[in-house]
């Protein structure tokens, strides 16, 4: 028999769970708790759960912080994020801590099933909803530049842009200060700075990616 640990805050929900995981074939229900705090105060090192199905949202260690703390502890557990959350954030933010799939509260039990059995056979699940956010956070964070590949979008603030687009001009740091009405300390924060979130260390290096990214016309 798989074993499982539930961990979800609302006493209802997580029993009326229980109760449908325990009709699944060859999986058994061996922990719950009302936080994550609990459940790593009842969890048994010499009696691990394969399976902890993990509620995002609760007091005393929410499902981040808990399946953070089992990917550091116990990475061989594998988590399985079940939320009301139909975010991109709460989604990418669990995968990141460690969750190997994510399925909203509302589902079938049926596609929990499935759940489970993905983890257990593929050691992930990939539902509809996970691969059109993870499409989006893609698409949404990456960008092609001049020779093909593709690399992560940086955010800049309209300051930032607004100094690119002088730096790509003729005018010295200082006059650049004045026409901002800022200090030549402060412009120089502002040139450190983008030398580290654009990995260069030139203003050439800033004139080529302000270019590059339609920033600014040379």
């Amino acid at each position: 028999m798989t074993k499982i640990a539930l961990v979800d805050d609302h006493d209802l929900f997580r029993e009326g769970l229980a109760a449908i995981v325990n009709s699944f074939p060859d999986y058994t229900i061996i922990l719950e708790a009302r936080s994550g705090k609990e459940f790593t105060t009842l969890l048994m090192p010499n009696d691990l759960p394969e399976i902890v199905i993990l509620d995002v949202t609760m007091r005393d260690m929410n499902g981040y912080e808990t399946a953070s703390w089992i990917h550091t502890n116990y990475p061989q557990i594998k988590v399985l994020a079940l939320s009301m959350l139909d975010d991109e954030k709460a989604i990418i933010k669990m995968l990141k801590n460690g969750a190997k799939g994510y399925v909203l509260k509302d589902s079938a039990p049926k596609e929990l099933k499935e759940a489970l059995d993905h983890l257990m056979q593929k050691g992930v699940y990939l539902n509809k909803l996970m691969c059109h956010h993870l499409i989006d956070n893609i698409n949404n964070h990456l960008h092609e530049d001049a020779q093909g590949f593709y690399r992560k979008k940086i955010a800049l603030n309209d300051r930032e842009i607004d100094f690119l687009q002088r730096v790509c001009t003729d005018a010295p740091y200082k006059q650049i200060a004045d026409d901002m009405y800022l200090s030549p300390r402060t412009i120089d924060g502002y040139r450190d700075n983008l030398f580290e979130k654009l990995r260069v260390s030139s203003r050439i290096g800033l004139v080529l990616y302000a270019v590059r990214n339609d920033i600014a016309q040379i």
